[in-house]
This record gives structure tokens, sequence and C-alpha cells, in this order.
């Protein structure tokens, strides 16, 4: 039984008939789909059911968009040759460009996965680091990987790794590179200068996709140097086949606390 004023009522019907219809269809239905489902019946969105289910976890965990600016950020990658993912921590930029990169890469729409992040301190000094080249960039690459391992096999994801089907590396060594027939995504893109997302973006090769995502609130570069993320934005606002999807705190997936962290930082902050 629905009671209420008119409106509320059609919003809730609206909403349970969406999560009905999932269940009917197999979707395990959790917390956050009944939130997407309620914000979509109050902006009058029209979607006619929950997202489609894009991957399955190496545990068996469906994934999907939780929020509608995750859903925007999807369809975007969907749809674009480049997109640009900007917002705060905990809004799942990262994990869903991967989750893209590995279901086109599973769909045979590209023959290998590329991830780079730019390797900055997080306003601490490490100083000498041991060990091989990847001994030493491992710890920066630390978060793709443990993406990939939530989303693989142990062996399919270490198969992948030997045969360069998947390639983690510092955006430093896209430099002089052709990137074609690959997914490739730039983490952390805050932290690239714009000279450094010029050469990143001009990698792109025949039949690739590229998604570049960043938190424009948490710079890290050294004091002087300026992050080249918004002004990439603006730069690309016009041009064709390039989409920029803003995620804000409304999109936080982490602990609820993350998005009341978030809100608390930015009342500070400096105009």
């Amino acid at each position: 039984m629905l009671a209420g004023p008119p409106l509320g009522v059609e919003r809730a019907e609206y909403a349970l008939r969406r999560m009905l219809d999932a269940a009917m269809q197999g979707v395990h239905v959790t917390t956050d789909d009944v939130a997407l489902a309620v914000s979509d019946a109050r902006e009058g969105s029209g979607a006619p059911s929950l997202p489609a289910t894009l991957l399955r976890t190496n545990r068996g965990k469906e994934v999907r968009p939780r929020t509608p600016g995750q859903r925007a950020f999807v369809d975007a990658i969907a749809t674009h040759t480049l997109t640009l993912g900007i917002g705060p921590a905990g809004t799942g930029k990262t994990y869903l460009a991967i989750v893209m990169a590995i279901r086109a890469l599973k769909n045979r729409e590209v023959t290998r996965v590329v991830l780079s992040r730019p390797a900055v301190e997080a306003g601490e000094k490490l100083g000498f680091l041991p060990g091989d080249l990847r001994e030493k960039v491992d710890p920066y690459m630390r978060p793709l990987y443990d993406a990939l391992d939530d989303l693989l096999e142990d062996s399919v994801f270490l198969k992948y790794l030997e045969r360069g089907t998947i390639e983690v590396a510092p955006l430093a060594y896209m430099r002089g590179r052709t990137l074609s027939n690959a997914f490739v995504i730039l983490d952390e893109a805050q932290n690239a200068t714009a000279d450094q997302l010029k050469m990143f973006l001009t990698r792109m090769g025949s039949a690739s996709r590229m998604v570049v995502a960043g938190d424009a609130t948490q710079v890290d570069l050294p004091s002087g140097a300026r992050s080249g993320l918004r002004d990439a934005a603006r730069r690309l606002a016009n041009v064709e086949d390039v989409a920029t999807v803003e995620l804000g705190e409304g999109d936080v997936v982490r602990h609820p606390l993350v998005a009341r962290i978030i809100r608390a930082y930015a009342q500070d902050a400096p105009a």
C-alpha cells in the first residue's frame, strides 16, 4: 500500500516498479539501487529500469552505476572517444573507468588496456626508493592494481600483465608512444600539468578510447606547478566526441562519512 500526496505516491510507485522489474529479471537489488530509483523518481528522469550490470567481479558481485552521476559517467564513456571525469574522492571514477576498460577488452572492442598515473607524492617526500623499475613505481600504481584484482581472477590478471594485454605505467612513460586499439585511462589527472595532459591526450591512436579522471580539489603538484585537469576540460568543452562529466558529493559511494567530510572541507575552501 502506498499512501500520501499524489505526487509522492506516483514517485514511490515508479521507484518500486523499477526495483520489482529488476528483481524479476534476476538482478540483486541493493540499497544503492533503491537510492538511485528514488533519485530518478524525484528528478523525473524517466529512466525505464535500473542500470544494466556492466561486469561481475571475480567474486560474482554485480557492478553497475550506483548514482545519477556515475550513470552519466558510464554513458559518456560508452558513447565518446574521450571522457573527462572530474569529482571528489569516493565517487568511483577510477573503478568505473577500469570496469569499462575490462568490459571493452572482454568484448574484443580493444586489444589492450593501458592504465597510467602521474608519479606524484601526496604532500610527502618519500626519498630514494630501492628496487627495480617496477618496485619503484608500484606504490604509485597500487590503487589501479587493487581495482584490477577485484575484477579479474589472479591467473587471468597475471597472464594479461605478462602478455602486455594490460599495462600499468607512470605518465612520464607515455611520451613518444602511439596507443592504438587500446582503452587508455589516466588516473589522478589533477596531478598532471597542462603540458603533460596535452602529451597524454595526443598519444591516442586509431580505434582507441581514453578516460581522464581526477579530483580537482586534491592537487599534490609542487608549489608553483598548476594542474592541467580543469584547463583540459575548458579547452575541450566544445570539441566533438569529447565528454566532461562532473561528479559531486552526492555520487560518493564509499562510507557515508566520506561525503560529510568532503562537504566539511568544501565549506572552508579558499575562494
